[in-house]
């Protein structure tokens, strides 16, 4: 199975053990775009509309594309309040397109899987000539000391293939995605903001946001279960619970 299709599988888990997005970031967006509630927004993978809820409350029209349809699922549910989104189930390269009919695209922790040969051009395709494109994503930061140890001896035992930086450090200004877009022909010059933040979790809320990450994910069950039985085993022994720092790094441009 490719990888970016590893979510579905645990669609309910997913939409209560991944974090949401900073307030202010979609603020901050909607200033940049200069976007009425007139506009249309293209999401690029949905997952279960923990970015997406942050627009619909504030009144916007959403189409928004994710290729898991169990996800879309739970989206739905999770947004039924509002009657001005749609759901398609697609890739964005598979998805037919709506020619300059967005003015504003966002993809939330998604970027990173859509094919970079089509990634900028088509985007840039469906924006109307003085569309935005918003790209942003969550970085977990080390965890506290010592249980940053713990972990990555853990991680050196059963799954050392995920013992370095984690796949969201993509969105990290020194990491390519920043350069990927400041080189882009279609968008152009960049902004980028840092919304600092953190969520507490216990060794319950923690395993379950490693069941949602796809690195996890592709792991055998014997090796993953003694991976994060280990991880639980750790936070208990270190009080129960920590407090994980994050960082939303977003990053904005215009359709050039």
């Amino acid at each position: 199975m490719e990888q970016r299709f590893t979510f579905d599988g645990v669609a309910a888990l997913y939409g209560g053990a991944r974090p949401v997005y900073p307030e202010p970031l979609f603020d901050e967006i909607i200033a940049f775009a200069g976007l009425t509630t007139t506009d249309r927004i293209l999401e690029i993978g949905c997952g279960t509309g923990q970015a997406t809820q942050g627009f619909a409350r504030r009144g916007f029209s959403i189409l928004a594309l994710d290729p898991g349809s169990d996800l879309i699922g739970v989206a739905r549910k999770n947004l039924e309040e509002f009657a001005d989104i749609r759901f398609t189930t697609s890739t964005l390269e598979a998805w037919p397109g709506e020619t300059a009919a967005f003015k504003l695209a966002v993809a939330a922790q998604s970027f990173h899987w859509v094919a970079p040969e089509i990634r900028f051009a088509k985007t840039a395709a469906q924006l109307t000539p003085d569309g935005t494109l918003a790209v942003f994503g969550n970085v977990p930061l080390p965890p506290p000391s010592p249980l940053d140890a713990e972990f990555a001896g853990i991680y050196s035992q059963f799954a050392l293939s995920l013992s370095g930086p984690p796949a969201e450090a993509w969105y990290l200004p020194d990491a390519p995605f920043a350069v990927l877009f400041e080189e882009s022909d279609y968008f152009g010059p960049v902004t980028h903001r840092c919304y600092p933040w953190s969520r507490m979790h216990s060794a319950a809320s923690y395993t379950d946001l490693l069941r949602t990450l796809s690195g996890h994910r592709l792991l055998a069950d014997e090796r993953k279960e003694a991976l994060l039985d280990a991880i639980a085993e750790a936070i208990a022994a270190y009080g129960g619970e920590f407090e994980l720092r994050y960082e939303t790094h977003l990053y904005m441009a215009r359709r050039r």
